[in-house]
């Protein structure tokens, strides 16, 4: 025991002898590597602010104290440090990928892309930077360039579940169905009972329109995690585009049974209830769900027939031009326009409505991407050497 408190009380000693000199006398590369040897960042960040100081020219001394300072999880002084080495010398090894990294940590994914594309031109062969850009792109929501980087790697580390799934995730928010598909049918062969997975992959499945195929994985997804927030809605959308309304109704209230606020499944119950005839209930429907997401383009094509049928013109043109601001490429919102000018007695408006109909017939084909809201991976890259 003596011995014991000996050493610690030599190794406090040394070590506030050092933090001494960095302050006093000038601390040298040398007693910053030795603090960090032991751990001590705080000491060993203000030895090599010592070390700058007096050689404000040494590109290697910011880059050191960069990485200190990240150890401290101080990133955005840590990014400063590196800028400044870069600064002094562009071709400094590592410290771009640093950079890159210390931005990312802060979600600066704009910067981090930038860092990182020069970190690649500089090392084209490292997969840390080619990862921690891909992961950058996706964070920055630019899926597309997010796929591109990221599947190389994946192809390397096919064990690595994570990367797989940011991967396949990328791919079906780029709309890159086909990527998606091959990569969420990986994912599953390694865990068959993940119902995000499923859930993932029967969207991927419904941007190929292979819809049994997509109903089949929501209800795999559903069978696994019966409480998992978006699988009923998302079989029931699926059973709506189907147009199975018997089948649709009732995971739409299975959903809001898990979340009563759920505003896409009580829009689709009320556009249910409006295609069975039955205005009053989805009029109540529809009014509850513009209360709590009144960006949901269904609802306002649907308040506005219902306005259209009551002679509301007043009402109905409010929420059709909503409809038509919130997606101009889909027809049923022009249509139901088309109408309202003809009841207006408004031949000219409504043949440029009823025209634009015929112009959109092959509209892009509404589907599950984007409507459930799913937790990405956690991205925790390596730290960068």
């Amino acid at each position: 025991m003596m011995r014991s408190t000996s050493r610690l009380t030599r190794s406090f000693i040394l070590t506030l002898l050092v933090v001494v000199r960095a302050f006093a006398q000038g601390a040298t590369p040398a007693d910053a590597i030795a603090l960090e040897q032991q751990g001590k960042w705080l000491e060993a960040a203000q030895a090599w602010r010592a070390v700058a100081e007096r050689n404000p020219n040494d590109a290697g001394a910011f880059a050191s104290l960069g990485v200190v300072l990240s150890k401290e999880q101080k990133y955005a002084e840590a990014a400063a440090a590196y800028r400044k080495a870069l600064a002094l010398n562009p071709k400094l090894p590592g410290v771009g990928l640093n950079l890159g990294l210390a931005e990312f940590k802060q979600g600066h994914f704009q910067a981090a892309t930038k860092a990182l594309r020069a970190a690649l031109a500089q090392d084209p062969s490292s997969t840390q930077a080619q990862t921690l850009l891909g992961l950058s792109y996706y964070g920055s929501k630019k899926f597309d360039l997010a796929a591109q980087s990221l599947e190389p790697v994946a192809k390397l580390a096919p064990a690595n579940t994570e990367l797989q799934q940011v991967l396949a995730q990328s791919c079906l928010w780029a709309k890159k169905f086909d990527c998606a598909e091959q990569q969420f049918h990986k994912i599953l062969e390694t865990n068959p009972d993940s119902a995000a997975a499923h859930i993932l992959y029967g969207e991927a499945l419904d941007g190929l329109r292979r819809y049994p195929e997509a109903i089949a994985e929501f209800e795999a997804a559903a069978k696994a995690s019966p409480r998992e927030p978006g699988v009923h809605f998302g079989l029931g959308f699926l059973y709506w585009k189907s147009q199975q309304y018997e089948s649709a109704r009732p995971e739409f209230d299975r959903e809001l049974g898990i979340d009563p606020q759920q505003a896409q499944a009580l829009a689709y119950i009320g556009d249910i209830e409006w295609k069975d005839n039955h205005p009053e209930a989805a009029l109540s429907y529809l009014s509850r769900a513009a209360k709590i997401d009144p960006g949901l383009r269904l609802i306002h094509v649907d308040l506005g027939a219902i306005y259209l049928q009551r002679k509301d013109h007043k009402a109905a043109m409010v929420h059709l031009q909503r409809a038509i601001a919130l997606d101009p490429t889909q027809p049923d919102a022009h249509y139901q326009l088309g109408r309202l000018y003809q009841a207006l007695g408004k031949p000219a408006e409504a043949g440029k409505e009823l025209q634009k109909v015929q112009e959109l017939h092959e509209k892009i084909e509404d589907s599950l991407v984007g409507k459930i809201a799913t937790s990405p991976p956690v991205l925790n890259p390596s730290e960068a050497k």
